[in-house]
């Protein structure tokens, strides 16, 4: 089946390399429009979007995020947040004493930003942009939290480096499409049938990508991954921001 939007979307691949070629702010605006076009929980639109422009802003994030070089060179860094405090503002205009710090909340912000950033990078890469989600910008969230000068319910998600590549990387294979799609009910015994022909896949897919240097294949990846912990001071200071509190 030929059609250019599942054509944008099956090439996506991460890009980390970028040419100084600038992002313009009328692009950049029509990427927006594309982002909020995307669908939201109850039209409740919890997100904002913080277009990072001073560059003493974007070195301290760039340090926040591991330091990764491409959160420096992009031509635009973008930082994703869930936004409860213009819904809370809103009711208080509406003369509402709003109810906060629900779980449900959060989850629903999060989703609407992660819905628009889709929106958006694939808007972006369908007039020859690139770009990659930076999510260690939860790897400090109080330092970004400051540096933002973000308020109570609000929460920076992701980032996003946008700009025009300077690489063309190969495709990293998914897992098939069996192993995700189930059908009536949860079928978890397709994964034992699939895993060690996509472990083989994604073992070559990674020792040709990193010339040697990483051998394995995604299961071991994954278990590495989950056998040590995964900032485990989010919860806390989410709630410092009145966010997932009950």
């Amino acid at each position: 089946m030929q059609n250019p939007v599942i054509d944008v979307l099956r090439n996506h691949r991460s890009i980390r390399k970028f040419s100084p070629q600038t992002l313009s702010d009328d692009l950049l605006d029509q990427l927006v429009l594309a982002g909020q076009a995307a669908s939201s929980s109850s039209f409740v639109q919890a997100y904002s979007i913080i277009d990072i422009c001073d560059p003493e802003i974007r070195q301290q994030l760039q340090r926040c995020c591991s330091n990764q070089a491409y959160v420096g060179e992009a031509a635009r860094f973008l930082v994703f947040c869930a936004d409860f405090h213009r819904l809370q503002l809103a009711a208080e205009f509406q003369g509402i004493d709003p109810e906060l710090g629900f779980t449900e909340q959060f989850l629903a912000a999060s989703i609407d930003a992660a819905l628009v950033a889709q929106n958006i990078i694939v808007a972006a890469e369908s007039v020859g942009l690139g770009g990659v989600y930076i999510g260690a910008i939860r790897n400090k969230p109080k330092q970004v939290t400051e540096i933002l000068a973000l308020p109570e319910q609000v929460f920076a998600l992701f980032g996003m480096c946008l700009g025009y590549p300077d690489q063309n990387p190969e495709i990293k294979p998914r897992l098939p499409a069996q192993v995700v799609l189930h059908r009536d009910v949860y079928n978890a015994t397709q994964y034992t049938r699939e895993l060690d022909n996509y472990d083989r896949v994604t073992a070559q897919y990674y020792t040709q990508r990193t010339q040697g240097a990483v051998t394995t294949g995604w299961s071991q990846q994954m278990a590495e991954k989950l056998g040590k912990e995964s900032r485990p001071d989010l919860l806390e200071h989410l709630q410092s921001q009145g966010l997932a509190k009950r």
